[in-house]
């Protein structure tokens, strides 16, 4: 244990942290998120919780180099079509609004797992608007239906969300038995979810005007909200990024080129599943990638988003000079004698434990903060085995505790971000709306997933 005032300076640090990450835009101090890790990584230093050195082995190579692939590999498949495909999926020879509401559960559920919550969130909002509003109906069950799936469906694979990635790497369980060990329950809860929105919106969804909804390009409808809102003069596009858009969609050149996209997003995954290095394989694919487009990369580039990197750097940092100071472990000592996974109490506490540290200080640090400490303590009271349990409960919890509240997850405040700003169909999912499906939601869904995790 730190000294006491050790732990008061780092306690301050921590909240400075804590406080920006919730709360990017506070009056006093509106720096955001990223220069708000920052911020707390700084004060860890300077009040000498721990030392620069420390500070810079804290940062994990690794999750940054798997976050940066993963990234740049977006990129090349929305370039692709891949997220167009994935909009048509949702309205091709549609049934009606209860088909959809299980149209977008599934899609977006099991194409989160495989390209994160948060870049499904941002590519399907738009459509998911579009079609509500075709369809003369509140975009309130839809738009929960786009958010609550993609959290749930990307706690599957350690690529689905950033804690995975942690998770993953930390616990060195391949991808192969991640996503064995969390598939049942996140099959089973992407049912359950769906079956919840019909419960809770069934009338809504009944009480329409029936149209036929159309096939649409969710790449030309996300460009048309765009352009909506900011405009672009021929003088503000470069050349390059001109190459990059004016593609003719049906050469045969281009179509060779996205099966090659395709081909090398599958060898990927393959080199995942066969438990290759997943931060060189993620880096690797990306640079095949980028060899393949056979033009200069930063047009390309340039949309990955390196602040997020940089919070990451600023929130290993600050996680850290936490955790230095000694009060997770205290509060882990007081807690871990009624958290034990070996019975149903247990995991319960252990739950609620994880689902309210999730929502007040976000899911990565919670995961960070309390990972090892869970693990370990399964590996000793229980057997070596359950130490892999342990992690895959970590994650399924962290993942679905997102579904809380609004505030819960980032894929929630994209697609809440994305619905308010949008210029054509705005909506404005609100916190009590978002609260009054998503606290039985996450409670019923983490319950039966739990019990099927093995």
């Amino acid at each position: 244990m730190a000294s006491a005032i050790l732990m008061g300076l780092g306690s301050v640090a921590f909240a400075v942290f804590w406080l920006l990450a919730v709360f990017p835009s506070i009056s006093f101090l509106p720096i955001g998120r990223t220069a708000g890790a920052l911020l707390g990584a700084l004060l860890m230093v300077v009040f000498q919780v721990i030392t620069p050195d420390e500070a810079y082995d804290s940062i994990d190579l690794s999750i940054l180099g798997l976050l940066f692939g993963t990234m740049v590999v977006a990129v090349y498949l929305e370039r692709a079509d891949m997220f167009d495909y994935l909009g048509k999926l949702l309205s091709w020879k549609s049934l009606g609004p209860k088909d959809l509401i299980f149209r977008i559960c599934l899609v977006s559920g099991f194409s989160s797992a495989l390209f994160t919550n948060d870049t499904i969130c941002f590519a399907l909002t738009h459509f998911v608007l579009k079609i509500s509003r075709d369809q003369n109906l509140s975009s309130l069950p839809f738009l929960l239906a786009l958010a609550s799936s993609a959290n749930i469906g990307s706690s599957t694979t350690p690529i689905g969300n950033p804690q995975n990635l942690v998770i993953a790497l930390k616990s060195k369980i391949s991808f192969a038995k991640f996503l064995l060990g969390l598939l049942p329950a996140m099959l089973s809860g992407l049912v359950l979810n769906a079956l919840l929105l019909l419960c809770f919106y069934w009338r809504s969804l009944s009480d329409h005007v029936q149209k036929d909804i159309a096939t649409l390009d969710a790449n030309t409808l996300l460009n048309e909200e765009l352009q909506a809102a900011l405009p672009i003069s021929e003088s503000d596009t470069t050349g390059e990024e001109l190459d990059i858009i004016d593609y003719d969609k049906g050469s045969c050149k281009r179509l060779m080129w996205k099966a090659c996209v395709y081909l090398i997003v599958v060898g990927m995954l393959i080199s995942y599943l066969v438990g290759l290095n997943m931060s060189w394989t993620a880096t690797a694919a990306a640079l095949a990638l980028v060899v393949l487009d056979f033009k200069d990369a930063g047009p390309n580039l340039d949309k990955v988003s390196y602040s997020l990197l940089v919070f990451f750097c600023g929130m290993f940092i600050t996680v850290e000079g936490f955790d230095e100071t000694g009060i997770p472990g205290a509060l882990w000592r007081l807690m871990e004698p009624y958290t034990g996974i070996e019975n149903v109490s247990g995991i319960a506490v252990l739950s609620l434990v994880v689902v309210i540290l999730s929502n007040l200080v976000s899911n990565v640090p919670t995961v960070l903060l309390l990972g090892s400490k869970i693990a370990a303590s399964a590996a000793a009271a229980v057997s070596a085995s359950e130490e892999k349990r342990a992690w895959l409960i970590l994650a399924w919890v962290s993942t679905v505790a997102g579904n809380l509240t609004l505030l819960g997850s980032a894929a929630n405040m994209i697609v809440c971000e994305q619905a308010r700003r949008s210029p054509r169909f705005q909506y404005t999912l609100s916190f009590a709306d978002h609260l009054a499906f998503g606290v039985p939601s996450t409670i019923i869904v983490t319950a039966l997933g739990l019990a099927l995790i093995r």
